[in-house]
């Protein structure tokens, strides 16, 4: 029996293909795929596949796959649902490598079992399934159209990964039409076992694929994809669209592939920390494809602006600030490299503004000045219909520059106006140049350029162990589970805190008032008192804490009260003893939080804490592990962030330490495969030097079903 898993090469470059369920019947998939794999050139061997024999569009049919007497690298399956298991294992017995499954009818209509056990008992004896519920694949290296979409597809650079079968044939149509060469096209489907990380692995080193783009509904195995991605985007651009952000739209994605869709706040931040570019819909993807993969490589960020109007101008230079676009500003070179080539009542600031008098020949020496300076990196062009502009003699400048600029400096190129504009601009797009009517399409084709840039040099954040004392912290836990906890209790979790040198509040636990009134002399007015107890999770529900205890008769009261409020609020609970601890001094109330994400697994998040968490929401989230670079990035995304700068007079708070103190709750969850929550709010924020405070912890355990 085999168990070795075969090299994905034969995925995208198979030697031969079978198709089981192929068909004489013009109407039935097993005729529209084995027409597409012909029709497409494909340089491999073809064997259909049918009990009834015969032939189909000349090529001899086998009634098994058993019969075929050479090896079979792909068995594209397309038969009913019910029948598909019993070709799998025939399958097997031949030695097939992959098995492309276009037959839906499992895990999206609920039938997860049937789907469990194709796959189980596909990788058990050696073989790697694509699908189930797919449209197939499509793989230029072999010129393999192995889909039931359309026959011609034009070869190109851009490789689509897919999840929706529909949207997959919807995009061979759609890049035809606006010129985008494609090197792969997958159908994920189900992803019963391949997935996006795998098909990754293959288009990083593919040669043909230069952008990667991936329509996603529901993620998988997220910990691989995030490991995956960070390692694509570095070698070249990855882009993609996520369905399933509203609620409402989650939902449908979900009940569509049999995937959860998680949470878009939490995959939005992730995607991003690995480098992938996110476009809102598909065609602003398309356009990013088409943009990056004719687009020379930027050597620098100064951007700047040519137009022949200030109103539009602006507009570029609103898109440039929304799309994170540099607009060079060094005044005197701007002035020695425009001031011949702009008129005097112009402006050679940036948008250098050639005013609504430009000329043709105008815009030509101001687009060839930009070309010639070592120090403007990429170009926008604006322009608005005027008398003096030309839209037809237009084409013929920007033909004439677009071929200067392609393999020096990328360039974008946007112009408004009436029936003649909308023809230029028509036109020069069936030459492949990014010119659009819209400013933000123009601007923001050259933001995802630059998004990738900055990925691709900036430095790799490095990872460093921490320090943890693991065995005090299992020992804890295993306690926990012998009371049958699911979390922790207060003074616990403060012991775990101090297992990585988090630092808290100094406090005991008192079983009686006379060591509560003791411990808090000890610690030193004023304190703080909560409730200790396995069956109270939120303390202040149940009016269990009392702040800021000034003296002994306030401590005695303190104590009585809670013990009151606790045994009427929760009568049944068992009170274990009050935990008096120091009142902290005030500083930035922050949040720090781990968990094991569905999609994701290890994710940290920090943001402003304290009691307005949930209503301000102004978090953020990374996959763990992560390096201090990345977190002091996260850390700097917030709204508030500016508070921990220092506002009004107030000194910078301890950043530094806020950093060090994420990433080691961040490992606590990691090496605790036990612990599924951590939530420290609030973490007190002192000045720079004073360090930080985790005033309250709260640590929820893996039930058995999670673990």
């Amino acid at each position: 029996m085999k168990s070795r898993c075969p090299n994905i090469k034969y995925l995208f470059e198979p030697r031969s293909i079978a198709i089981i369920g192929a068909s004489q019947d013009t109407m039935k998939l097993g005729y529209t795929i084995i027409e597409n794999i012909l029709s497409g050139n494909y340089i491999g061997k073809v064997y259909p596949v049918n009990p009834k024999g015969g032939e189909i569009l000349g090529h001899s049919v086998y009634k098994s796959v058993e019969e075929i007497d050479d090896i079979v690298d792909i068995a594209c399956i397309a038969i009913p649902a019910k029948i598909v298991f019993k070709a799998v294992k025939s399958c097997a017995h031949k030695g097939v490598k992959f098995l492309v499954i276009i037959t839906s009818g499992f895990s999206e209509i609920g039938n997860t079992a049937e789907e469990r056990k194709i796959a189980s008992y596909a990788r058990e004896h050696g073989m790697r399934i694509l699908g189930p519920n797919i449209v197939g694949i499509y793989s230029s290296s072999v010129s393999l159209n192995a889909t039931f979409g359309p026959k011609e597809i034009e070869t190109g650079n851009v490789a689509i990964i897919t999840q929706s079968g529909a949207i997959g044939i919807a995009m061979i149509g759609k890049t035809k039409v606006e010129h985008i060469g494609i090197s792969a096209i997958v159908s994920v489907g189900n992803k019963a076992d391949i997935d996006e990380a795998d098909l990754l692995e293959y288009l990083i080193s593919h040669k043909e694929t230069k952008i990667i783009l991936l329509y996603i509904e529901g993620i998988r195995g997220g910990e691989k994809l995030a490991r995956i991605l960070k390692m694509a985007t570095k070698k070249k651009p990855v882009i993609v669209i996520k369905s399933g952000r509203s609620k409402r739209g989650a939902i449908a994605a979900a009940s569509h592939t049999g995937s959860l869709a998680g949470a878009d706040k939490v995959f939005d931040a992730i995607i991003r920390q690995c480098g992938v570019i996110r476009a809102e819909n598909i065609q602003e993807a398309l356009e990013w494809c088409k943009f990056l993969v004719n687009s020379p490589v930027p050597k620098g960020e100064n951007s700047v602006i040519i137009t022949n109007g200030g109103g539009i101008g602006v507009l570029g230079a609103d898109a440039c600030e929304k799309y994170n676009v540099n607009l060079y500003d060094d005044i005197q070179t701007l002035k020695k490299t425009f001031s011949e080539v702009t008129p005097t009542f112009g402006s050679i600031r940036n948008p250098v503004d050639l005013t609504g008098q430009a000329s043709l020949v105008d815009y030509d020496k101001a687009l060839g000045a930009a070309l010639k300076n070592r120090n403007i990196h990429s170009v926008i062009c604006l322009g608005c219909e005027t008398t003096f502009f030309n839209a037809e003699a237009f084409k013929g400048i920007v033909k004439k520059q677009y071929d200067d600029y392609k393999i020096k400096k990328p360039i974008v190129f946007s112009i408004f106006g009436g029936d003649k504009v909308e023809s230029c601009i028509i036109n020069l797009r069936e030459y492949n140049i990014p010119i659009f009517s819209d400013t933000y399409k123009a601007v923001s084709c050259l933001s995802a350029l630059y998004s990738h840039y900055r990925n691709k040099i900036s430095p790799t954040d490095i990872i460093k162990e921490i320090d943890t004392d693991i065995h005090s912290i299992e020992r804890i836990i295993k306690q926990a589970r012998k009371d049958n906890r699911y979390f922790l209790l207060s003074y616990e979790a403060q012991d775990i805190m101090k297992a990585v040198g988090i630092p808290i509040p100094k406090s005991y636990v008192a079983h009686n008032i006379s060591e509560a009134i003791k411990y808090a002399e000890e610690i030193g007015y004023p304190v703080v008192m909560k409730v200790v107890s396995k069956d109270i999770v939120h303390k202040s529900d149940v009016e269990g804490v009392a702040l800021d205890l000034e003296n002994k008769a306030e401590v005695i009261d303190a104590y009585e009260a809670i013990l009151y409020n606790c045994r009427t609020n929760k009568p049944n609970a068992l009170i274990q003893g009050m935990e008096v601890s120091e009142m902290m001094q005030s500083g930035i109330e922050t949040i720090v939080g781990a968990r094991r994400d569905p999609s994701f697994g290890p994710i940290v998040m920090f943001g402003l804490g304290g009691i307005y968490v949930e209503v301000m929401k102004d978090i953020v989230f990374r996959s763990f592990p992560v390096g201090p670079k990345e977190t002091m990035k996260m850390i700097s995304e917030l709204q508030s962030y500016p508070l921990l700068l220092g506002v009004r007079g107030e000194k910078k708070k301890d950043i530094d330490v806020v950093v060090d103190t994420v990433i080691k709750v961040g490992a606590i969850l990691q090496k605790c495969k036990d612990i599924s929550d951590i939530e420290v709010n609030p973490l007190v924020v002192y000045n720079c030097g004073e360090g930080v405070k985790a005033l309250d912890v709260r640590i929820l355990l893996s039930k058995p079903e999670e673990v």
